[in-house]
């Protein structure tokens, strides 16, 4: 039997192991094509895969067990669960396919796409650019077909032109540009704000006018610190959440 192909993933040594493991699982899964085998390779081969011994990769799977996303079943194997909720919460404790894996698993629509000026509020960001491209997409969730959240992306011109549409519908930005565009992220700084919905919001989300949702800003940076991309997200209130994780060193 054919098993499930996760990505692959570099290793950062000052995060948990097994918590990136679980993430980049995590989001490989909820991006995975319906025509994925559900079948997932071996603890050992898994632990190979990403370079971590198979304890590690047991306390990842674990994870993804407690979350849903995986049965077990001994003697016969682990298999992704078709029918797991998408919209669990996810704990960040800085990895980028932590990021990726909370973005993943919905369905998703292109709204509208183009160049425009930089937005007055993103101005800071984009010093050196006078338009950028501008991605807009509604999220729904894939087995009720309820909208959870829009996104507008605001990407650096010369990666857009790298960009392919169709990969958009699958994963989030963040796994486009850094898996298939090729960019070279070094870190993503997220702001959460509470709002109140307007009219747009209101409609594309289904929820009261003025009803309590989400304001997300995501600012995506390369490794010489340019901003490659400024994602805004408006979530519904009900439908998005996340712990952040802060250790003593």
């Amino acid at each position: 039997m054919t098993s499930f192909a996760p990505d692959s993933i570099v290793l950062n040594r000052k995060l948990p192991l097994w918590y990136q493991v679980s993430q980049s699982l995590r989001a490989s899964i909820l991006g995975r094509s319906p025509q994925d085998p559900l079948r997932l390779p071996t603890e050992e081969q898994l632990a190979g895969h990403y370079g971590v011994s198979v304890l590690t990769m047991r306390q990842a799977l674990k994870e993804l067990e407690d979350e849903g996303l995986i049965t077990r079943h001994r003697r016969r194997g682990t298999f992704i669960e078709p029918d797991a909720r998408r919209g669990s919460p996810v704990r960040l404790l800085g990895s980028v396919d932590a990021i990726v894996a909370q973005q993943s698993g919905m369905t998703t629509a292109l709204l509208d796409h183009g160049s425009a000026p930089v937005p007055a509020g993103l101005g800071e960001f984009f010093p050196d650019v006078r338009e950028v491209a501008t991605y807009h997409r509604l999220r729904s969730d894939e087995k009720t077909g309820e909208p959870t959240n829009h996104a507008r992306n605001y990407v650096r011109p010369e990666l857009a032109e790298r960009i392919d549409l169709d990969d958009l519908l699958r994963w989030p930005m963040t796994k486009v540009l850094r898996d298939v565009v090729g960019a070279d992220i070094s870190r993503i700084t997220d702001t959460v704000e509470a709002r109140l919905a307007d009219p747009e919001t209101s409609n594309l989300l289904q929820v009261p006018l003025l009803s309590p949702i989400l304001h997300y800003t995501g600012v995506t940076y390369d490794t010489a610190g340019r901003v490659l991309d400024a994602a805004v997200i408006h979530y519904r209130g009900d439908r998005f959440s996340f712990t952040v994780t802060l250790e003593a060193t």
